[in-house]
């Protein structure tokens, strides 16, 4: 052990004990990250909108489906969505993605 940190004698010193401790921080760091964003569900830090797509039974999820599925044509969707961002809040300038 003192071979490896003897920096008298031209070593790399004391601080290449440290570099066990930087790598534990990174790894510990980004398993965080993962565990609070992506594997919950959650947008990452990168998604800068927050926005994820409508899923299950939800209106705007069923409005979406039937405009894909032309069940509606775009006027009425709009106005439909128009009336649900109203109701269940800010959707942005873009409507659900």
């Amino acid at each position: 052990m003192n071979t490896l940190a003897d920096w008298q004698g031209g070593g790399p010193g004391p601080w290449i004990l440290f570099l066990p401790l930087i790598w534990a921080a990174v790894v510990i760091g980004v398993v965080t990250v993962l565990r609070r964003t992506v594997w919950r569900g959650r947008p990452g830090p990168w998604n800068a909108t927050g926005q994820t797509r409508p899923t299950g039974d939800s209106p705007l999820a069923v409005l979406g489906r039937r405009f894909a599925s032309g069940e509606i044509d775009e006027d009425e969707y709009w106005r439909r969505l128009s009336v649900l961002d109203e109701q269940f809040g800010s959707m942005g300038k873009g409507g659900p993605a």
